[in-house]
């Protein structure tokens, strides 16, 4: 199947959450979409992560705080068994210790359940296509958080980052502050498919499944500070 064929079919979704009512509010809201198609839903982790294995959805929108096996945990489970599936959370708690453990998981996303719907709909659409979302106000206290353990600027960065070029190091530090392919194009007065290139060698190199990573590993390893 190429990527023209995986664009054109509507986005499999299975939701995740242990309350009934809520699954219900996102099937009316997701399931007027033309191309999002939801293919099952689950009351908590443990039977999330089996119809994920079973039913392949292109995206999982998962809660955090449910009963048997929680979405970091499942998100893990399915993350470490290479299915060719991605995880977007959606969680009340954008500030609990969650938040950190889900992206570290491997979730490619995270975003509040007072998300505005087309935001919603966006965010899936983009972690289908194979990149990632977190919320602005997520992310900036995510900042915040390494903010308060970063390693001394003076240290030596982590092996793994010397072997970037200087300019997919230019690039790493651009993802790391926020700006999507196309502004760094503008900024580094290259193309937009030249920085998604070098954001592919960077994502390759390091050893990471998308930009979210990308991101923490730039603020832990002191590459990029809060403000800078």
């Amino acid at each position: 199947m190429t990527e023209g064929d995986v664009r054109q079919r509507p986005v499999r979704l299975l939701l995740v959450d242990d309350q009934p009512l809520l699954r219900t509010g996102f099937r009316m809201v997701l399931g007027a979409e033309e191309d999002l198609d939801i293919v099952a839903e689950a009351g908590d982790g443990v039977e999330a992560v089996d119809l994920a294995r079973r039913l392949l959805p292109d995206v999982v929108l998962m809660d955090i705080r449910m009963p048997r096996m929680d979405g970091v945990a499942a998100t893990r489970a399915i993350v470490d068994a290479r299915l060719p599936v991605r995880v977007l959370i959606l969680t009340t708690f954008d500030l609990d210790e969650y938040v950190v453990g889900a992206l570290r998981a491997g979730a490619s996303g995270f975003l509040a359940k007072d998300v505005p719907a087309e935001d919603l709909v966006t965010a899936i659409r983009t972690v289908a296509a194979g990149d990632a979302v977190v919320a602005p106000r997520i992310l900036k206290r995510l900042l915040d958080r390494f903010a308060q353990a970063l390693p001394d600027p003076e240290a030596t960065l982590p092996h793994a980052l010397g072997t970037l070029t200087e300019r997919e190091r230019e690039v790493l530090v651009q993802v790391a502050r926020g700006l999507s392919n196309a502004e760094i194009a503008r900024a580094l007065t290259v193309s937009e498919t030249t920085i998604k290139t070098h954001v592919g060698h960077v994502l390759t190199k390091l050893g990471l499944r998308d930009r979210v990573q990308a991101v923490v590993l730039a603020y832990e390893s002191g590459l990029v500070r809060p403000g800078a």
